[in-house]
Parts: structure tokens; C-alpha cells; sequence
């Protein structure tokens, strides 16, 4: 890629100019997936979910420390693609062509486990995805898993009357760089529509959008999802330079706790230090129109 004399002098970047579409970031990521054979938008997210842990805490990031990120990014992502290589779809279709099909629990697992920024499956969820016409392969694909998060499901009672119960959560979404546009919020449309019909003791769907990774919630929009509250954010984990949510914490150590995990199991445990941006909560009711709640109306919910 040819820099212009600014772009070359560039030292330092902030997060949040790493999360805008046309940034010197996106150049960077585009130029790495190119060379290394992978998803950008794959690429952009992993990332960005890594760049926190040498963020200083005003929220800047040298340059090289960007480029040290998306190689160690991009060769964790190349490995985890070898691994699911066969599951990977490469043709474009038509979304008019894509069948919205219940999918596999196993596959989907090894997609989420290795591909989602999380890098892991939600148990107890049904999977669904678009896939492609001639090979089955999922273009994109989501679960959805009975709500866990407590707090969430408090203020949906206490705000909108809908006991935590009676809510399902879309936990993972991934999409594929071949996917056409508007793939997503066809799909969550598709979702509804199975739950309105088929699962009657749910009244809610629910997911998490998380900003500090690029997500703007536009493909739940699109669906006429509303945002309906946001959530404080806390602040990433990482051990052995490696994100790990407190849930995979728990089910890897037995704990989250980092003095415990630092003694008793000699990880190299760090979390980020800049400030970053809240999730925000998008809601949809199964039957019936999803009501939008004004800003001022919107509860930010502490961790």
C-alpha cells in the first residue's frame, strides 16, 4: 500500500479512529488480510478487541503496536480458519437465493468457537443460519439462547412489564465476507418469524451490541429492532495476551478472579486501562410491533 507523506508520520492512532470505517487502521487491516488471505471484516474485529490491552489510558495506540496486533490478529485467525476450512462458504449468491434453514448445533459451534471475536459457543442455544443453494454452507448465521444476564432481564421487568423468563437472546452472530447485503437483519427477520410461530412462551428477543468492536447495531435496526437501554462497560481481559470473557474465566480456571488466577495458575493476566464505550441493548418483541423508546427514557444499567 502506497502512504502519503501524512499517513507514513502517523505514530499514534486512537481507538476511536481505529473504529472508523475509513481510517489508517482499515487501511492497515486491508492490507494484512490481502497478504495473509483473510476476511477484513474478520480481521477488523479481532483486532480491535486486542488493541485495549496496549492502549494507554487516554486511548491511544502507536503505530506499531497496531502492526504488532493484527500480525499476532492475523495469524490466530489464519490458524482458526484451517481448522473449520470446509465449513467456509467463497461463492456469492443472491440473498433471494440463500435458504434460511435450523443449523447444525456441532457446526455452528465450531464456526463460533473459532471465528466470532468471542471464540466461543453459548450452550443451550438454537442455531440458524442463511446458507448457500449448491453446498449448504452457512453465509451467516446466529444463535439465540435463553437469557442469562440478570440485570438486563430486571430492568426488562421493572421497564417493560416482560418477566427475564419469557426472553431470548440473540448471543452470537457471525457473517462471512461473501454474504450479500442485508444478510443479517434478513436473517433475524427469518429468527422472529420462528419464534412468533413456534415457541410460545417467548415474548423478547434481545442481543448486545458492542461499539469499542466497530458494531453499530444497523443490521438489528434494519429489522426494526430498537435500542432500548445500554449497559456500563468494564474493562477487557486478557490472559496470556489472549481476551477471555469472566464466563470463559470461570469455565477454564474455576474462577475470574485475576490476583487468584495470577497465583494459583501462573497466567499472565492484563485488562485494558482506556475508558471504553457502553454496550447497547437492542429489543423485539416476538408479536407485534417493537415500541422505540426515547433517549431520555433509556436506563444505562451499571455492571
Amino acid at each position: 500500500m502506497l502512504t502519503s507523506p501524512v499517513e507514513s508520520t502517523v505514530l499514534r492512532l486512537s481507538l476511536d479512529d481505529c473504529r472508523r470505517p475509513d481510517s489508517l487502521f482499515s487501511d492497515l487491516v486491508r492490507d494484512a488480510a490481502l497478504v495473509n488471505g483473510l476476511e477484513p471484516r474478520a480481521l477488523t474485529v479481532r483486532t480491535l478487541l486486542h488493541l485495549p490491552r496496549v492502549a494507554r489510558f487516554n486511548g491511544t495506540v502507536g503505530r506499531r503496536q497496531i502492526e504488532m496486533e493484527l500480525r499476532r490478529s492475523a495469524a490466530g485467525l489464519r490458524t482458526d480458519q484451517a481448522r473449520i476450512r470446509s465449513l467456509i462458504p467463497t461463492n456469492k449468491f443472491p440473498l433471494q437465493d440463500l435458504r434460511f434453514v435450523e443449523y447444525d448445533a456441532r457446526e455452528a459451534a465450531a464456526i463460533f468457537s473459532h471465528l466470532h471475536y468471542l471464540r466461543s459457543a453459548r450452550a443451550g442455544s438454537r442455531n440458524f443460519a442463511l446458507v448457500d443453494p449448491v453446498n449448504g454452507l452457512p453465509v451467516s448465521l446466529c444463535s439465540v439462547s435463553p437469557l442469562e444476564w440478570l440485570r438486563v432481564g430486571r430492568q426488562l421487568q421493572t421497564q417493560f412489564g416482560v418477566p427475564r423468563e419469557r426472553v431470548w437472546d440473540v448471543s452470537r452472530v457471525y457473517s462471512f465476507d461473501v454474504a450479500p447485503s442485508n444478510a443479517i437483519s434478513f436473517l433475524l427477520a427469518k429468527v422472529r418469524n420462528v419464534f412468533r410461530t413456534e415457541v410460545r412462551d417467548v415474548d423478547l428477543l434481545t442481543t448486545a451490541v458492542d461499539p469499542n468492536l466497530g458494531f453499530t447495531g444497523s443490521s438489528y435496526r434494519a429489522a426494526n429492532w430498537h435500542r432500548w437501554m445500554s449497559i456500563q462497560a468494564r474493562p477487557y481481559l486478557y490472559v496470556d495476551r489472549l481476551y477471555a470473557s469472566p464466563r470463559q474465566l470461570r469455565q477454564r480456571f474455576g474462577t475470574a478472579n485475576l490476583s487468584e488466577l495470577q497465583v494459583r495458575h501462573g497466567a499472565v493476566v492484563e485488562q485494558s486501562r482506556a475508558k471504553l464505550l457502553d454496550s447497547t441493548i437492542f429489543c423485539c418483541r416476538v408479536r407485534g410491533e417493537t415500541e422505540f423508546v426515547a433517549p431520555d427514557d433509556q436506563r444505562r444499567l451499571r455492571r
